[in-house]
């Protein structure tokens, strides 16, 4: 048998040092060009279960009646709701992901992008993933080291892909400080250590089970770990130095790796290289890269590249978290070409909210890929470089409200995303968006605690569970009794409901980002083109830049073709103007012809500029070759392109 067979036949190891990883075999190949992928990042606990077919779709013109009465009989309770999905694991798992492959790929998703699947803390209800116990093991409450290996295998048989998202900074609450403290104030020595928990999470004095402390078993030695307490993780107030209290303080009560110690990165590195060999998986996320040292990262991410590529992996995929655009730019700049991307989550994600809802013109957004000015500098001008991101789980930077909460539309997120996918970069789409996840109605927000300021808000379970899996070891697959489910709170589903799924692809906002995605991925030019946000001209205006809330366009260019790109970020009416194209490359009696057209794609009758039609190309007084585009309907976007 080859590695994968022999690992899954027996129990997940218990130390690294008896993992014989394996060398030059076949394996997965990596794309040409990350730059031609569209990345869908999901929470497992939070997407699905795969049994959906046990539940309605939701009525979203009847919200109110999915929001069953309580278990007790008592009505519908907002804080009930908000504390399920504040508190709770849903339910979703990795067969519920392989279960929706086809869905997926209809979006027009090429990566699906994981949250992390390692075993956490059976006590606890870290349902993101990122307080690992054990870094051999997956969760049992998201399924098995089969289901994942299953989930992978089925993916690439698509031709889709599969990114990890992994940790090496921190692992889990694994164990207490002297005095059973779990949060003690930092400090630039070190704590002694405290002891192991154990699985109620109680102080012991030696791991037993694989339910105490951390594994493998390399990570039992106190040593590996910087002990010094809970700090600030705020960057800016400290100096960019190795030592710095953000890059030694535990994240919260999450316990900081002594990366510096000997062979604790190595060590790191080993366990995800097993994940890489076990799964065929295509790439990381690399969590909270900004809180490990440039050199750290440098070493971490060389390994892991050197491992991928002697599989045949020669572009395992590599893309860090570091919510800090100036930062971003110095890891890209320090680890160089083994890390290919930095994720956009902080100006750019801002700047990319407000053009789509017309409150900032294109300048805002469009000078961030200018050589010289832009915020992550000749990384940002390439493409390849950044990771485009519209919602994610967290926000770092804003408010922690999806982008369709308060939209003037119900597809406001096509605008959005219609950029997101057609300009540089490597577009980013977080579950839920293409469903026009926003919580629950205006008048109901009032009753949320925290709205606007927590990060649950961003994390509905699309698929709907009636009620969440019970609190700590109860609610754990194989250790608690019964369903594991608390039926005495609602389950955390889209819109303020619970008891109804929402994987509907006939949504109007679905079909629209998938014409979108379609669009792109049939027309290199709209991948990999040189890019220019182009002048326009409204009721005959000199030709200059587009202002807020009013319809812009910007070109791709690859050679000879051009793509025109057109978007109304007005949501409430229809806009138009004239729109500056390539004078050289489209001589006179040329015409451009429409290859997507959102509104369309959506069902919408009459709209403006069907597929197939053409547009000439005019000339004004000055020689400039320009397009008339009318009647663009609220939040809708247009592809035209020379060379059909």
């Amino acid at each position: 048998m080859g590695f994968v067979e022999d690992t899954l036949a027996a129990p997940r190891p218990d130390e690294l040092a008896s993992v014989d990883l394996p060398r030059r075999l076949h394996y997965h190949p990596s794309p040409d060009s990350w730059q031609d992928e569209v990345v869908y990042f999901l929470l497992v606990d939070r997407f699905s279960d795969g049994a959906e077919s046990t539940r309605p779709p939701l009525d979203r013109t009847r919200l109110a009646d999915a929001r069953p009465d309580q278990a007790n009989g008592e009505p519908w309770r907002w804080d009930s709701w908000a504390s399920s999905g504040s508190d709770r694991y849903q339910g979703g798992t990795l067969s519920g992901v392989t279960s929706k492959l086809d869905y997926l790929q209809g979006l027009g998703v090429t990566t699906v992008w994981l949250s992390p699947v390692f075993r956490q803390r059976g006590h606890l209800d870290t349902y993101h993933g990122y307080g690992v116990q054990d870094f051999l093991d997956v969760d049992p409450r998201f399924g098995t080291r089969e289901d994942l290996v299953e989930l992978v295998t089925q993916a690439h048989q698509r031709g889709l892909r599969v990114l990890l998202d992994v940790i090496f900074n921190h692992s889990g609450a694994n164990w207490l400080y002297p005095g059973g403290e779990l949060k003690p104030a930092y400090t630039s020595g070190q704590y002694a250590f405290g002891d192991w928990r154990g699985d109620e999470g109680q102080p012991i004095p030696a791991i037993v089970s694989r339910e105490d402390g951390a594994w493998p078993g390399e990570f039992s030695d106190p040593n590996r770990y910087t002990r010094a307490g809970t700090g600030s993780l705020d960057a800016s107030k400290f100096p960019d130095v190795d030592d710095a209290e953000f890059r030694r303080t535990d994240f919260e009560d999450l316990r900081d790796f002594a990366l510096g110690a000997p062979g604790t990165l190595s060590l790191l590195a080993r366990a995800y290289m097993y994940w890489i060999a076990l799964t065929d998986c295509d790439g990381f996320r690399i969590d909270t890269v900004k809180h490990v040292s440039y050199e750290q990262a440098r070493n971490f991410c060389g390994a892991i590249k050197e491992f991928a590529t002697n599989l045949g992996k020669r572009d395992f995929f590599l893309v860090a978290e570091v919510p800090d655009d100036d930062f971003a730019n110095r890891y890209l700049n320090a680890v160089g070409r083994n890390l290919n991307a930095a994720l956009d989550i902080s100006a750019g994600r801002l700047a990319l909210r407000d053009l789509s809802r017309g409150l900032s013109d294109p300048a805002r957004y469009f000078s961030s890929f200018d050589v010289g000015s832009a915020p992550l500098g000749s990384h940002r001008n390439l493409g390849d470089k950044l990771m485009s991101v519209l919602d994610d789980h967290d926000h770092v930077y804003g408010e922690k409200l999806r982008f369709a909460v308060g939209a003037a539309n119900d597809h406001e997120a096509t605008a959005a995303t219609a950029v997101q996918l057609l300009t540089l970069g490597i577009p980013c789409l977080y579950y839920g968006t293409e469903q026009g996840f926003a919580g629950p109605e205006a008048a109901e927000q009032r009753w949320l605690p925290g709205w606007g300021g927590h990060d649950r808000y961003l994390r509905e379970a699309m698929f709907g569970p009636r009620s969440p899996r019970a609190s700590g070891r109860v609610g754990v697959p194989g250790l608690g009794a019964g369903n594991g489910l608390d039926h005495q709170l609602p389950g955390f589903g889209p819109f303020g409901t619970a008891g109804a799924h929402c994987f509907d692809a006939d949504y109007p906002l679905y079909r629209r980002i998938a014409a979108i995605t379609g669009v792109r991925g049939g027309f290199p030019v709209l991948r990999s083109g040189r890019q220019y946000v182009r002048p326009v001209s409204i009721f005959g205006e000199s030709f200059g830049q587009a202002r807020s809330g009013e319809l812009f366009g910007w070109s791709r260019v690859l050679v000879d073709e051009e793509a025109l790109c057109v978007v109304n970020p007005n949501g409430s009416a229809s806009r138009g103007a004239d729109v500056l194209v390539d004078a050289q490359l489209n001589p006179p009696g040329s015409a451009f012809t429409v290859i997507m057209n959102t509104a369309e794609a959506a069902g919408v009758a009459g709209a403006s500029h069907p597929v197939g039609s053409q547009l000439p190309v005019r000339r004004a007084a000055s020689g400039a070759a320009y397009l008339e585009i009318r009647d663009v309907s609220p939040s809708e976007a247009v592809v035209l392109v020379n060379r059909p």
